[in-house]
């Protein structure tokens, strides 16, 4: 079984834009969190794989920090069971090392371990050397529930 497009979107819309998602379980459904709070987007080398945390394969070039991006409309645009982020994710710039970043992750904390919660592939992977600050434009990290 698999959930339908409407489910998708309105998990979505719920985990990342804080949105409630009306007439699920009462006429009141599921409600968003009173304080949105923020995700953490992180960058990592390989794939974190589902049983993964945050910290699994990610990357550790220098001055590397993740993301904060907050749960909410103006951060996410969801459609269609699909969601991406709505403006530029820029990351810290590298001051050494080197590392090639093929995957990114959204989770629960700024370091450490923490929860994944979503992983994905890059479209191309990102050599990343000194000087290089990894980016990503507007709808660029694309998210799915399957």
């Amino acid at each position: 079984m698999s959930a339908s497009n409407e489910m998708e979107t309105l998990l979505l819309q719920l985990i990342l834009q804080n949105a409630n998602a009306a007439n699920i379980g009462d006429a009141t459904g599921l409600r968003g969190s009173s304080t949105a709070g923020s995700f953490y987007i992180s960058l990592h080398t390989s794939d974190p794989g589902e049983g993964g945390d945050q910290s699994t394969n990610e990357t550790s070039y220098g001055a590397y920090a993740r993301v904060a991006v907050t749960r909410s409309g103006g951060a996410w645009n969801v459609s269609g069971g699909a969601a991406d982020n709505a403006s530029a994710i820029v990351f810290p710039e590298c001051t050494s090392g080197s590392a090639t970043i093929t995957h990114f992750g959204i989770g629960s904390a700024s370091s450490g371990a923490g929860h994944l919660f979503f992983s994905g592939a890059l479209s191309a992977s990102l050599a990343v050397s000194a000087g290089i600050t990894p980016a990503f434009a507007a709808g660029a990290l694309d998210i799915t529930v399957d």
